[in-house]
């Protein structure tokens, strides 16, 4: 029976808390409706403040200046040498990564895995998400700085290590 009071009280308490919150929120919002940029918008009385001034509008902001194109691998000077160039077997944990790049026209314009890791399930859905990317992001940098794939840390820094072998050796 004692437990049945207390819940009672305890229930009762909070309604009350509750009831004068919600007595003293509404006495001190403003129901006068608010205008912004001179059209009429009703916005509730609960939701905004009293506003005694509203601000000036600012200055629409200068547009930006158009970002400069970006020059092909074609129009820029040369920087590799044309071929094929191997680059090492690196350790990639749960196997080994060696990849070969093809060089034209003085860019990068292809990167090839020779050997990845394959022997186990989880090895082949990370590096068959990794890879394609890594290429990509070597075509488009033309160079090795790029970036690691996040869950193929070992598989992208084991491409890192034989893709900077391969670009050494292309460098002119």
């Amino acid at each position: 029976m004692k437990k049945l009071l207390y819940i009672a009280l305890l229930v009762g308490s909070y309604a009350a808390f509750i009831f004068y919150i919600q007595l003293n929120a509404t006495s001190s919002v403003s129901t006068t409706p608010v205008f912004i940029n001179d059209a009429p918008k009703y916005i509730p009385p609960t939701a905004v403040p009293v506003i005694t001034t509203l601000p000036t509008p600012s200055p629409a902001p200068a547009p930006a200046p158009a970002p400069a194109p970006k020059p092909t691998p074609a129009k820029q000077a040369a920087l590799y040498k044309n071929g094929s160039y191997t680059g090492i077997s690196a350790d990639a944990y749960y196997g080994n990564v060696q990849v070969r790049i093809t060089v034209s026209n003085g860019a990068i314009s292809g990167v090839e895995f020779l050997d990845h890791p394959q022997d186990r399930g989880r090895s082949i859905q990370i590096n068959n998400y990794a890879m394609p990317r890594l290429i990509s992001e070597v075509i488009q940098a033309q160079n090795t700085n790029i970036n690691a794939i996040s869950g193929a840390t070992a598989t992208s820094s084991a491409f890192m290590q034989s893709l900077q072998s391969a670009v050494s050796q292309a460098t002119i």
